[in-house]
C-alpha cells in the first residue's frame, strides 16, 4: 500500500486555468490598433479575417463615398462621441486622418451615407475589441 491517503484523480476534467489579464489586454489592443488582429493573436484566423474585411470594406466605402471622418468640432459637444466611434477602428483612423489628409468632403452626393459607412467601421471595430476580450478572458470561444 502507498503512504498518501489521497484517492487518485481519475475520470476528473482538468479545470481550465484562469486567462491572464496581460493576455486580454494584449488581445483588446491589437484588436484596437488593427481590425482583426486581436482575434488572430488569440488564433481565431476566421473570424479575424473576416472582421478585418467587414471593418476596412465599411471604411474604404464610406471614404468613397466622401463621407465624414469626424473630428472634434468647437461648440459641438456630440462631434467628440462621433469622433470616438471613429477613433474606436485604430489605426486605419489614423492613416486616414493624418497620413492621408482625409476629411470627407460635404459637398458629396454620398456624404451622409458615407459618414454612416465610416462611423459603422468604427463602431464595429469597439465591438469586435469586446469580442476579443471575452475570448482573451474565456467568456466565449
Amino acid at each position: 500500500m502507498s503512504g498518501d491517503p489521497r484517492p487518485p484523480d481519475r475520470g476528473k476534467a482538468a479545470e481550465p486555468a484562469p486567462s491572464e489579464p496581460s493576455r486580454a489586454l494584449t488581445a483588446a489592443l491589437l484588436a484596437w490598433a488593427v481590425p482583426g488582429m486581436g482575434h488572430l493573436y488569440l488564433k481565431r484566423r476566421v473570424r479575424a479575417i473576416a472582421f478585418c474585411t467587414i471593418v476596412l470594406i465599411s471604411l474604404a466605402t464610406g471614404l468613397a463615398l466622401d463621407g465624414n471622418l469626424y473630428r472634434v468640432v468647437p461648440g459641438q459637444p456630440l462631434s467628440f462621441f462621433a469622433t470616438l466611434g471613429c477613433m474606436g477602428m485604430g489605426l486605419p483612423y489614423f492613416l486616414a486622418r493624418w497620413a492621408f489628409g482625409y476629411t470627407g468632403n460635404i459637398d458629396g452626393p454620398g456624404f451622409e451615407y458615407g459618414s454612416a459607412f465610416i462611423l459603422t467601421a468604427g463602431l464595429m471595430n469597439l465591438l469586435l475589441i469586446l469580442d476579443a476580450l471575452d475570448i482573451a478572458r474565456d467568456m466565449k470561444s
